[in-house]
Order: structure tokens, then C-alpha cells, then sequence
């Protein structure tokens, strides 16, 4: 790994400081805190449904794991122009492989619940197929590569998702949490990006003010995917034993 993806990605907070190294950028490739509150939002929608099937919470997590976790990172990886945020730990014959064979797994799934329980949720896989493309690779030259899509894409649009699985159909109140799931993934990734752009800064060229506004910027990331995801497990207990 050169240097500067070194820099950039393998310290990140997110990265385990242990194990090899390419466990170390794998892991830190899937984004687990990000992906968590994508994952959160699944919950948050599926337990909206006055009845809920458990075995389709799982089959969206899972589904979400498979498309986001690992194929909408590895083809964010192959999209980024320029840079190399993993370095040369993994070969674009890799990253591709990642990411075709996690979303055939992802569809696979999908297609069997659109089949047989909830063929509305196509119109979810197929909008969240366009944007793990077009705003991943940045085609349509990086239109969809935008703050306010970001927030509907893995804000919104999960939770909608969540919640089609379980009842095959939208509500007022699920499209009211949809608008505010979207707007806290707005608020992470207006901290995610001058996150990244200081943690670009060579460390012997940063000042204090630098140093501190990463911290903050850290702080707002721990804080609103471990937030996300604390609620997602706390309704998902409430339903449990309600």
C-alpha cells in the first residue's frame, strides 16, 4: 500500500488496528459503521409493519449487506478518478469480482421475496440498482454523486425497503421517517467529506485547527451511526417482546 492510501483510509477509525493487512482494508472497505446505519434504517422500516415476518428483517439485512456493504463500496472503490483509496492491497480484478458476486447474491434474494411476497419492492431494487451504478461510478458525470442523492439513495430509500418486504405497500408515516432517515445520512455525509478531505493532509502539514476540526468531524460520525444503529436495535427489542 502506498503511502498516501495509507494515510487516507488504513488509520481510519473505522480500520481494526490488527490482524493482516489486507483483513484490515477489507474491513475498513465495507465502512461498518456506515453500512450499520443503512442496515439500522432497514430495521427502523421493517418494524413500522403492524405485523412483522422476521425472516424477512433478516433477508433485508442481509440483502442490504451483500449490495451496499460489500458491492456499493467495491464499485465506490473502482469509481473514485484518481485515487487509489485502498491502495494496491486489492486488484480492480477483485474489487470487480467483490462486487459482481455480492450483488448477484443481493438480487438473487431480492428476486425470490419480489416473486413470492412483495413484488412492489422491485421499484426499490431497481432505483437502489441505479444508484449503486451511477452514483458508485460516477456516471452521467457524477450528476448522482451528490450530497442530496447520497441521502435519499442509503437514507430513504432503505427504509422503505424495510417496510414494502413486510407489507407490499407505503404509508404517510413510513414516507415521514423516510424524509428524516434521509436527512440524518444528509448530515453524515456533510461530515464525512471535509472528514476526508483533512484526513487527506499530510500529518507533518496539519495545524491545530486542522487536528480539531477532524476531531469534531469524528465525533459527528461516531456519534450518528452509533445513534442510528442503537435505535434500530432498541425497536427492534420493543417489537420482540411487544
Amino acid at each position: 500500500m502506498d503511502d498516501e492510501s495509507e494515510q487516507n483510509r488504513g488509520r481510519e477509525w473505522f480500520v481494526p488496528a490488527f490482524g493482516p493487512l489486507k483483513f484490515r482494508m477489507f474491513i475498513g472497505l465495507l465502512f461498518l459503521p456506515y453500512t450499520g446505519m443503512v442496515l439500522a434504517y432497514t430495521v427502523i422500516g421493517s418494524v413500522m409493519a403492524e405485523q412483522i415476518h422476521w425472516d424477512r428483517v433478516g433477508a433485508i439485512l442481509v440483502i442490504y449487506f451483500f449490495a451496499l456493504g460489500i458491492g456499493g463500496h467495491a464499485l465506490d472503490a473502482l469509481g473514485t478518478k484518481g485515487i487509489k483509496p485502498w491502495g494496491q492491497v486489492f486488484s480492480l480484478r477483485q474489487l470487480w469480482t467483490l462486487a459482481v458476486v455480492s450483488l448477484v447474491l443481493a438480487y438473487a434474494i431480492g428476486l425470490y421475496y419480489i416473486i413470492w411476497y412483495a413484488p412492489l419492492l422491485s421499484v426499490i431494487a431497481l432505483s437502489e440498482g441505479f444508484f449503486l451504478l451511477a452514483y458508485n461510478l460516477e456516471w452521467f458525470t457524477g450528476r448522482f454523486h451528490t450530497d442530496a442523492w447520497f441521502g435519499f439513495s442509503w437514507g430513504s430509500l432503505p427504509v422503505l425497503a424495510g417496510y414494502i418486504l413486510q407489507t407490499n405497500q407505503l404509508s404517510v408515516s413510513v414516507l415521514i421517517v423516510a424524509a428524516g432517515t434521509g436527512l440524518l445520512s444528509l448530515v453524515e455525509i456533510k461530515a464525512s467529506r471535509p472528514y476526508k478531505a483533512l484526513k487527506r493532509v499530510p500529518e507533518e502539514t496539519r495545524t491545530v485547527v486542522d487536528i480539531a476540526h477532524m476531531q469534531q468531524f469524528e465525533a459527528i460520525l461516531k456519534g450518528i451511526s452509533l445513534g442510528v444503529m442503537l435505535l434500530g436495535a432498541g425497536l427492534v427489542l420493543w417489537r420482540w417482546l411487544n
